[in-house]
């Protein structure tokens, strides 16, 4: 079978809140960041959330998953590398994949007591969303878990940041891209998290060295990554790059960086309600535009208008009608 996309990234089953900045503080954690955390420290969060009787919405999530499930929705062909185990939250992930047209190998075939992953997601009232994320089983991608023809078998390999966290994960992406190093696949990474970036630079560095040709990331990460003191200085430094950026500038747009030349596409107005899942609905959205033969500028027009309805919406996903009316807005380019 031919994919479109072919993505790796963890598989996390998201609950997302809403919750003021205080609650934040009270759990110990810092706000429009992620944490790395285990199931012992977020279950009595869990717990005080049920207590206080907090608006909640759950589905199957990971940044490269809802990147997958906005092109599938779009009529991309996509497959999804990720490790989850045959437990509820395992059952629930496959089967909403499976809704979203998203094809996957299936639950672990290597051993392991581990439990499928779990991310806390806390949205404050400025839009902003907050992670606390366990990573379980996903963390430990092995190469049963790898569906290799299906990769060689994509137009476009789409490498999710926050695989550098583990070794395992971070070993599973650089084996694929060792696998797929001779073709013409396109190598799309996207940055995730500017602490991530910080943390863990030589790891992207070494993916960056295999020849990536599109990079996703907003802009704190754009200029982790770039090693600069402000965007100004890293868009300056990207324009020497031989890869594509789209950095996501916030109320400001997008800015697209190739070949010497930075594309800005203007943000659309809105009231947003919740950035979570943003980012990756502007990454999922490009990647199926560009491969439809639109233009840069049409890619991230087209990208920040789907954006813009995410941020519209508590939780990181659209309706199937939703994803129509951003499909729409394509067509008519």
């Amino acid at each position: 079978m031919k994919y479109d996309i072919c993505a790796i990234g963890n598989a996390l089953v998201d609950t997302q809140y809403m919750v003021e900045h205080d609650f934040l503080k009270e759990i110990g954690l810092e706000a429009d960041s992620m944490t790395l955390t285990s199931s012992e420290e977020q279950s009595p969060i869990v717990e005080k959330l049920k207590e206080m009787n907090v608006e909640s919405v759950s589905d199957c999530g990971g940044s490269a998953t809802n990147s997958l499930v906005a092109a599938s929705n779009y009529g991309s062909i996509c497959h999804h590398v990720c490790r989850v185990s045959d437990d509820e939250d395992g059952q629930k992930y496959i089967k909403s994949l499976k809704v979203a047209g998203v094809e996957h190998i299936g639950f672990s075939k290597e051993e392991s007591d581990l439990p499928t992953g779990k991310c806390l997601i806390f949205v404050t009232p400025d839009a902003k969303r907050t992670m606390s994320s366990m990573l379980g089983i996903s963390a430990f991608l092995g190469p049963l878990d790898i569906n290799f023809d299906a990769i060689r078998n994509s137009k476009i390999f789409y490498i999710e940041g926050y695989m550098v966290t583990s070794d395992e994960n971070f070993n599973a992406v650089t084996s694929v891209l060792d696998n797929i190093k001779d073709s013409k696949i396109l190598k799309a990474l996207s940055l995730s998290d500017a602490g991530i970036v910080m943390g863990f630079k030589d790891k992207f560095e070494k993916i960056e060295n295999y020849g990536i040709d599109m990079i996703f990331c907003n802009d704190d990460e754009a200029i982790a990554f770039s090693g600069k003191e402000n965007l100004e200085e890293a868009i300056n430094f990207f324009k020497n790059s031989s890869y594509m950026i789209a950095i996501t500038v916030g109320s400001r747009g997008s800015i697209v960086i190739k070949d010497g030349e930075a594309i800005l596409s203007p943000a659309v107005e809105i009231n947003p309600i919740d950035t979570n899942g943003a980012g990756d609905m502007f990454a999922g959205s490009f990647m199926h535009a560009y491969l439809k033969g639109y233009s840069l500028a049409e890619c991230s027009d087209f990208s920040n208008f789907a954006s813009s309805k995410v941020v519209e919406t508590f939780g990181p996903r659209l309706t199937k009608d939703g994803y129509a009316e951003v499909l729409n807005k394509l067509k008519k380019s």
